[in-house]
Parts: C-alpha cells; structure tokens; sequence
C-alpha cells in the first residue's frame, strides 16, 4: 500500500513481515504544463535531472546524476538522462536505484533532488512526483507529489538516512534555485 507522503514526514522502510527492505528506486516524473497562447494552447519540452547526492556525517561524499551515472561503491546508480519528462504519462520519468544492503556503512544520509538543468521554472511543470518503490517486487512504498509550481528551477525533494538498524524516508519538497545539484548544496545542509 502506498503512503501518500506530506512535506516533512517521514516513514520507516521496514517492510510489513518485519524484514528490511534490500533495494529501492526513487523515481521521479514530471510533466510539462500547457501554456496558453495566441493560437491555443502547446507544451515546451522540460529537462528536470534527478540527483542523489550521499553524505556522510553531514559531508558529500559522492553525488548520483546524469553525468555521473552509478556511485563510487557502486550501491546507487542512475537509469538515465530524461530530456523532456512525460514519457512515462505518470510513470517515472529519471530513476534512481539504491541497493540498500550495499551502501557503506559511513554513508547515513541520500538526499534526492531535482532540478531544470535548462533554467525553466516549475511554473512550466505539472504532476511532478517522486516516489520510493520496493526494488525487490516493484510494490510503490511511498509518494511525494509536488504541489504547485512557482518562480523556482529546482526542489530537495526527499533523503533517505539511517534510523537504528534500518532506513527511513523523509519528504523535504523544499523549493529551491539552481541549474545543478552543486548549486543546490546551500539549500540540502539544512535537512541533513
């Protein structure tokens, strides 16, 4: 059963016999919003990039994007650069995979972001979401659907950190400015 997730709360990754969760995928999708012109109305192309950027003790220590497809320790890895969003008419669009099991026991904290690498602002993007699906059975765990648009080019969207023995997700959906997850770095530190 899914979680339809408000900003800042969180859920506890454990599954429901009680057994941890292995690998998820983090998908994010989106699509353009019509705009109203002389002539009716059209869409523009939207090039959102999802990023997962890895922290240890509040410290980057390795970033997952477009340019940089699969993690130093290989336990994150990216599916892709989507251009133009909606390919999936509501499915994910860009996808993140995290093998749970695998990643390093300094890495506590996977912060996932999006952003308009070509500078649009999400007053141009409709049904944007992310969501956490159970890798192992591709059951969706939980989702976090964007709200509104706005004069931003970029959201922290969700992490997921360490809790005890196990794993948590935790919404953000903070709006932010940015053509890349560098620039987004002054915006992540207050979620850590």
């Amino acid at each position: 059963m899914t979680v339809n997730m408000t900003k800042g709360q969180a859920i506890s990754l454990q599954k429901n016999d009680g057994g941890t969760l292995t690998a998820v995928r983090m998908g994010l999708g989106w699509q353009a919003a019509p705009r109203r012109g002389l002539f009716g109305s059209r869409t523009r192309e939207i090039d959102l990039d999802a990023s997962a950027v890895l922290f240890a003790d509040k410290q980057p220590v390795d970033v997952v994007f477009f340019r940089h497809l699969v993690s130093d320790d290989g336990s994150v890895r990216h599916t892709g650069d989507n251009l133009v969003g909606g390919a999936g008419q509501g499915g994910d669009d860009e996808a993140i995979l995290v093998d749970l099991a695998r990643i390093p026991v300094h890495i506590d904290q996977i912060v996932f972001t999006v952003n308009s690498f070509t500078g649009q602002t999400f007053q141009e993007v409709q049904d944007a979401f992310c969501r956490l699906v159970d890798e192992t059975n591709g059951q969706e765990l939980a989702r976090y659907t964007l709200a509104g648009g706005g004069q931003y080019t970029a959201q922290i969207m969700a992490k997921v950190h360490r809790a005890g023995a196990g794993w948590q997700m935790t919404a953000i959906g903070t709006p932010a400015n940015g053509r890349t997850f560098q620039d987004l770095m002054p915006a992540i530190l207050p979620h850590l």
